[in-house]
């Protein structure tokens, strides 16, 4: 008797596994065509269009989870979440109008109005939706957090005070619930003036978090030793060049909190280019390559000879137009770039990058206090932060000698001392003209996902340098990390 053939999806996780995008793709394609209308089956099909890049395949797929009968929130939350995640939020909220009022007024979906209200610079919007949400339960640690985040805290503060009534209830959550809620009452108690408890509460938030995953940072370690060893002018010449000489994003990278959304938000001020974020595309595009390393890329070539790195270059392009439409330049801001910058440019060879640096103890003290929305492991410890940190420099050191008429080093505290210097030059190496509205990017309005989201609302300037003087006793993990202790 004959097996059954495996689902599509899991054909598609198995092409994936070889290397072969392109198969993965048709088969997601051919589950969508050949698919039910509906099902809980399509969440796993989204998850993993999403994984890849493929805009059309997830939001389709996600459409089809949230049709699955009898309708529940759930479903719908996770397809609206697409859908503002991926640049649609206008169409995430005909859809929300679409509820009859009493579902309308549930916390869920009052707090995914407000994300959405925050995302786009209304403060006073958001802060008023994520009230209604907690005025109809307070048992809300993500919308709590989500206020701590939008606004300022004294030590009489009732909203203080009631988050601290609170957090016995909501010690028996979810650990990485549990810990957004911990992060939220830090930053209240840090407004607040109390350092030390905010310390405290950053630090608990963290050990939650890093108790369910922990980074492997011997491994990255290992990759890094590979890429700096590997990656050189003699290796790359040996990749075959690629066919595709025009670029259509602009690469910035850095650390997080380094103050690649400022950059962002710079470009994206600029008539000539149009959005842009951690998209995550150009992984998903090299995804052929396996590990990103010169030995898969090697194999690679030799799989598909006939222009492979144009045909990546062009995987990119083509999720950037699903992604952003067609026309225009686009930023990528993609966290870790540096993992495969070398394959990255020589695929896209008329690209350039901006690498954001600053303050090792200012980036360190501002990471550990920042929630990342997406899991960054290396974040929750200190000492973790500085072993990352001191690899991150030696890839940085290394690509930008390996590509140094590509790759502009931008030092944070000089952009924000000497903007109009700074932005000038960063518009020159990327080939864009200078426009007076980019001097002024905090007047732009566009919607900002990440944990910069206030700081990009507020004109350039200097008041985040030497933050970290205050955390001196603190920050002395870090240092530990960082010298390999």
């Amino acid at each position: 008797m004959s097996s059954q053939p495996q689902p599509l999806v899991l054909q598609a996780i198995d092409a994936l596994k070889r290397g072969e995008r392109d198969e993965a793709v048709a088969l997601l394609r051919r589950d969508l065509t050949s698919g039910p209308a509906s099902g809980d089956r399509w969440r796993s099909v989204s998850l993993l269009a999403g994984r890849i890049g493929e805009v059309a395949l997830q939001l389709e797929a996600s459409r089809r989870y949230a049709a699955t009968q009898p309708p529940t929130l759930a479903r719908l939350l996770h397809h609206w979440g697409d859908l503002a995640a991926l640049g649609r939020s206008d169409a995430a909220l005909t859809e929300v109008q679409r509820l009859p009022a009493a579902q309308r007024g549930h916390p869920a979906v009052l707090h995914f109005l407000g994300t959405v209200a925050g995302s786009t610079g209304d403060v006073a919007g958001a802060q008023a939706l994520y009230r209604r949400a907690l005025a109809v339960s307070e048992d809300q640690p993500q919308t709590w957090f989500a206020l701590a985040m939008l606004r300022s805290f004294t030590a009489d503060d009732p909203d203080l005070h009631r988050m601290e009534a609170l957090r016995p209830r909501f010690e028996a959550t979810e650990p990485a619930v549990h810990a957004r809620f911990l992060y939220g009452l830090a930053k209240a108690w840090h407004d607040a003036g109390d350092r030390a408890r905010a310390f405290a509460l950053y630090s608990e938030g963290a050990a939650l978090r890093r108790a369910a995953e922990k980074p492997d940072l011997p491994a990255i370690e290992r990759m890094a030793d590979a890429l700096i060893r590997d990656f050189t002018p003699d290796a790359l010449a040996r990749l075959v060049p690629s066919g595709e000489p025009h670029s259509r994003a602009l690469f910035v990278n850095g650390l997080p909190r380094s103050g690649t959304t400022l950059v962002e938000q710079i470009l994206t001020s600029h008539s000539a280019v149009g959005d842009g974020g951690e998209i995550n595309l150009a992984r998903a595009a090299l995804l052929p390559t396996l590990d990103y390393s010169l030995a898969g890329a090697v194999h690679f070539q030799r799989r598909h000879p006939d222009d492979p790195w144009g045909a990546v270059a062009r995987t990119y392009h083509r999720l950037l137009n699903e992604r952003f439409g067609e026309g225009g330049l686009i930023v990528d801001k993609t966290l870790s770039q540096s993992h495969y910058a070398g394959l990255l440019l020589h695929a896209l060879p008329g690209a350039r990058m901006v690498w954001l640096r600053r303050d090792g103890e200012d980036t360190a003290l501002s990471t550990f206090r920042s929630f990342f929305t997406s899991a960054v492991p290396w974040s929750w410890s200190l000492a973790d932060i500085g072993h990352y940190h001191r690899i991150e420099a030696r890839l940085h050191a290394h690509w930008a000698g390996l590509f140094p008429d590509r790759i502009l080093t931008v030092p944070y505290e000089d952009l924000v001392r000497s903007p109009r210097e700074w932005i000038a030059r960063i518009l020159g190496h990327l080939g864009l003209l200078a426009e007076e509205q980019v001097f002024t990017p905090h007047l732009t309005s566009r919607e900002v996902r990440t944990a910069s989201v206030q700081q990009v609302r507020q004109p350039i300037g200097t008041d985040a340098i030497g933050k970290a003087r205050a955390w001196d006793r603190e920050l002395a993990e870090y240092r530990r990390g960082l010298a390999g202790g």
